[in-house]
């Protein structure tokens, strides 16, 4: 019998071997769930560090950010509105404009001749004479339409088709009239065939499908 064995037992419950056995410590419960929290802590505090970078590095603050594709949707989209406005616009006819000729070269009665044929065309005549001193033979070309600005798009563009060449200013006016200042360049209307094809083409345009490429480059 080993003389580790203590007295009273032997069998198989004799100790053999020469070194002393040693008793297990119990395990400590409260060391192991502090170890359980201290390591849930360390991986939560690791997403977060995480989730911080990704939102640094994207630029991301919780908020929803249109993407760059949206963002060009909506410009494009706001695009396409005002030109579509500005389409929707009806252009005045003729014998809704009141034009006024005025003669700002030395030959006698071209106001009048002037007058007649755009009557003729179905425009309304204004006044009739001879141009005021700030235009008085200091028109060097064709002519000058003068009116107020929201004619501009609409009134003297349909007059600009009888008379090629011609300069467009507004003023501060009252009223729809438009003034027509011949200029010395001025020979004759435009031959009423062409005039009537370019006031169509104002009045109705031809309408186009843009192909995707060209929308893009628009947009």
């Amino acid at each position: 019998m080993s003389m580790l064995t203590p007295p009273g037992m032997g069998g198989k419950y004799r100790i053999t071997g020469k070194r002393i056995p040693h008793m297990r410590r119990p395990p400590n419960r409260r060391r192991i769930v502090l170890g359980a929290v201290a390591t849930v802590a360390v991986f939560g505090l690791a997403g977060w560090g995480t989730v911080q970078l990704v939102e640094v590095f994207t630029g991301g603050t919780g908020e929803h950010h249109p993407s760059a594709a949206q963002k060009k949707d909506g410009n494009c989209k706001g695009a396409g509105d005002a030109r579509a406005a500005r389409r929707a616009a009806p252009v005045p006819k003729p014998g809704d404009i009141t034009v006024n000729v005025y003669n700002a070269t030395p030959r006698g009665g071209l106001a009048k001749i002037t007058a007649d044929e755009l009557e003729r065309r179905g425009f309304r005549i204004g006044r009739v004479g001879n141009a005021e001193e700030d235009f008085d033979k200091k028109v060097d070309g064709t002519g000058v339409l003068l009116g107020p600005r929201e004619a501009l798009d609409g009134a003297m563009k349909v007059l600009g088709t009888q008379l090629a060449g011609t300069e467009a200013k507004t003023d501060d006016r009252e009223g729809q009239d438009i003034d027509l200042v011949l200029g010395t360049a001025y020979a004759a209307l435009t031959p009423k065939e062409q005039a009537d094809k370019a006031l169509a083409a104002l009045t109705d345009p031809p309408r186009q499908q843009p192909s995707p490429s060209a929308s893009a480059t628009a947009c």
